[in-house]
């Protein structure tokens, strides 16, 4: 079957992947000059399999008078008068119950836990070039009660497949030293052996690299895709700005960029654009920073090792459709490594960075079949779609041909 993917993120990339060694033939179209070059690009670079609990949780309800008047906040909210906004806000609020957090947490899981299998399969036979590794990742909590709320959740999640365990304060220091100038704050830890990082990026060019040279796939860049042509309950024709394209069937899967085109067939995806910040600095041999996947819990900063650089990722703008680098943010979060890696020592100052998240109210990505017969959709993850993609792929492609997946049909449906 011909297959037309729209998006060359990792999402799509890995949606292309997947439907290619099935024997589609199967082409890209984005609108951006190279693969991975928006929300893929400088992301936190973690793979967070275990840790996939959704923004919308119920303490979110008491937080909300900070993050709509502290500047300093790790999640900001601006007020606009932006129409989507609100409806995703509305949606939000309503999916900021324990019960809908604790399904989707676990659905989350079981797509996370998944995409952790395949992304290894992949890795052991393409053997791809991105600074992956699988030191497991680190949670550091400088408060007690903070501590104890993740104790609990451990609890919840061990039965759910997660492999987990709690450090005292002198085991997070001897299992990731460069935390010692930080050492009088800490009070404990949760570590995950099984987490992995890597550069989403330089995936993205190898898995362009591979399916242009070894599994056939065509890729259209420059080619902004604005619509579709519909006929009798299908798409007919993907629109673009370089002539019309014709396949089988198509895929959407271009982030933020989702919501329009499906919106514009009737359909809501409730996808928003969550602000998000990056800086990637160079080590030199006095570098002291972390070996491990960090994160700091106080903060809500993520820390990665990739090489001789370290990607320091965090933040949250709501409202802020934007990637206009934001002094003010930026500056708080530079303040916040300097504070917690004091000998940081980085050989130059950092790239500086900020992408949009394509998010949906209650985290849940959209995987699967539209309203038009041969329409589909992979889209929504959020901050998690380096960490989903694998499986995401897997799902939609067994969704395509009809068959039983890992995930149940009834989840991630539009």
């Amino acid at each position: 079957m011909k297959v037309l993917v729209i998006g060359s993120g990792i999402v799509g990339l890995s949606t292309a992947y997947a439907l290619a060694r099935e024997g589609h033939d199967v082409s890209v179209v984005d609108g951006a000059a190279a693969p991975g070059s928006a929300t893929s690009f400088a992301n936190g670079a973690q793979l967070s399999y275990n840790f996939v609990a959704p923004l919308a949780d119920p303490e979110v309800l008491g937080k909300l008078p900070q993050w709509l008047t502290s500047a300093d906040s790790p999640l900001r909210l601006m007020l606009t008068l932006d129409p989507a906004l609100v409806r995703w806000s509305l949606h939000f609020l309503q999916a900021c119950r324990r019960s809908v957090a604790l399904q989707t947490t676990q659905e989350l899981l079981l797509l996370g836990l998944h995409s952790r299998l395949l992304m290894h399969e992949m890795q052991e036979r393409e053997a791809f070039d991105f600074d992956f590794e699988s030191k497991g990742k680190l949670l550091v909590y400088q408060n007690e009660q903070a501590l104890a709320g993740a104790r609990a959740q451990m609890g919840k999640q061990a039965g759910l497949g997660c492999e987990q365990r709690e450090l005292s304060a002198a085991q997070c220091l001897t299992l990731e030293p460069a935390l010692e100038d930080i050492s009088a704050r800490v009070v404990g830890g949760v570590f995950t052996p099984s987490e992995d990082s890597g550069d989403c990026h330089a995936l993205c060019m190898e898995l362009h690299r591979a399916l242009s040279t070894r599994y056939g796939v065509g890729f259209h860049f420059n080619t902004a895709v604005e619509g579709f042509r519909t006929e009798a309950g299908r798409i007919a024709a993907a629109l673009t700005s370089e002539g019309d394209l014709q396949a089988d069937a198509y895929v959407v899967a271009n982030g933020t960029g989702a919501q329009k085109l499906l919106s514009d067939l009737g359909m809501n995806p409730l996808i928003y654009p969550l602000k998000g910040y990056s800086l990637t600095y160079t080590l030199t041999p006095q570098s002291r920073a972390p070996q491990l996947s960090v994160s700091d819990v106080h903060n809500k900063v993520v820390y990665a090792r990739l090489g001789n650089r370290l990607r320091v990722a965090g933040m949250v703008d709501i409202g802020d459709r934007s990637t206009i680098l934001v002094p003010q943010r930026l500056s708080l979060l530079k303040s916040q490594v300097q504070d917690y890696l004091p000998r940081l020592n980085a050989a130059e100052p950092p790239l500086e960075w900020a992408g949009l998240r394509p998010a949906r109210p209650d985290s849940k990505p959209l995987i699967g079949k539209t309203r038009l017969r041969n329409l589909w959709i992979n889209g929504g993850h959020g901050a998690l779609g380096f960490t989903l993609a694998a499986a995401s792929a897997a799902v939609l492609v067994d969704r395509i041909a009809g068959r039983q997946s890992a995930v149940p049909p009834a989840m991630f449906q539009l």
